[in-house]
This record gives C-alpha cells, sequence and structure tokens, in this order.
C-alpha cells in the first residue's frame, strides 16, 4: 500500500473488507504529526552564542523538542540570555551511579552499544573494580567495558577478571582512581 505507484485499483479483490480496516486504521495516523520530532545537542557547552542562537530560531519555527547536553556551567551562561533562556523547560543534573546502581547494573548484564563481553555472570569482585575505577561515572564505565571487550579479544580470553579490568583502565586516558 505505501509503495510509490500502488494505486486502489491494483488492490486484490481477494478480501477487500481487510484494506477497508487497513484505510480506516492509517488515516488517523497519517494526520497525526510524529510527538518524537526532537534534536539533541551534546556539548552544548562548547556552542558560540551565534550557534544558540540558530537553535533557538529553529526551536521557535515550532514542531520540534530540544535537549541539549553539557556541563554543569551551560545553565548560567544561557541565563544570561534571557530570550534563550526562556525557553528551557527544565534543567537536570545527571549525578554519578551510586554503588548500588553501579552493581545493580553490572548485574543484569548492561552494555554499551556494540559491547560484547562473555555470557558468564561478573565475579563480584570484577563488579567492584570497575565501579573503584568509574565512580559512578556512566561514560567512563562506557569506555571501561569497551576497553575489556578489546582486552578479551586481543588476549584470546573468555573470562572478565580484575586483571583485565585493571589493564583495561590502564590503557584509558583518564585520571588516577
Amino acid at each position: 500500500m505505501n509503495k510509490p505507484g500502488c494505486l486502489p485499483c491494483d488492490r486484490p479483490a481477494v478480501d477487500p473488507t481487510y484494506f477497508q480496516t487497513f484505510e480506516r486504521f492509517e488515516a488517523p495516523k497519517r494526520a497525526v504529526p510524529d510527538p518524537t520530532t526532537l534534536i539533541l545537542v551534546d556539548e552544548a557547552d562548547r556552542l558560540h552564542m551565534n550557534s544558540l542562537e540558530v537553535i533557538r530560531s529553529i526551536f521557535d519555527d515550532g514542531g520540534i523538542g530540544m535537549v541539549l547536553i553539557g556541563m554543569p556551567s551551560i545553565e548560567k551562561r544561557i541565563a544570561r540570555f534571557p530570550q534563550f533562556y526562556s525557553r528551557i523547560g527544565f534543567v537536570h543534573e545527571f549525578r554519578p551511579l551510586d554503588e548500588a546502581q553501579m552493581t545493580r547494573l553490572l548485574n543484569e548484564r548492561w552494555l554499551p552499544a556494540g559491547v560484547k563481553l562473555p555470557d558468564a555472570l561478573l565475579a563480584p569482585e570484577v563488579i567492584a573494580t570497575l565501579i573503584r575505577m568509574s565512580g559512578g561515572n556512566f561514560r567512563l564505565l562506557t569506555r571501561l567495558l569497551t576497553q575489556v571487550e578489546r582486552l578479551l579479544k586481543v588476549n584470546h580470553s573468555e573470562i572478565v577478571s580484575k586483571e583485565i579490568v585493571t589493564a583495561a583502565r590502564d590503557s584509558l586516558i583518564i585520571g588516577q582512581s
């Protein structure tokens, strides 16, 4: 039905009630605009004010939601520009995950997109090491797990150990844990 060139006369005569039902449910769906139109701007705190004005203009043209992601300093900087700041619905600060949240996440076998680790559950000492090294920082946990996967492949290993996690941390460019 949605293919270009498909005409109502091309419909098979076998079951016309199917097409009538299809049309009845599709018409209201087509009439409702997509409510998920959204622009995500990461590292928005690095944008110059002219760039933020372009974002404001896009927002003002309508129909598009925006999420600005940046360092905490972005709120103070934008507050100096009332035309832009008045359009902000709310501000949410993401804090580091606590130990219980990190433990639950790792016990539920969460992995970053594209990362594949062996199916075995992570040992408690491995989870404790990941928590200590990431300090609850979700981005750092993602980088660590990606590096763990790489090291497992390089070493032809199927076991995520404390030593692998430590080696993964040592190969990242980050501050001291």
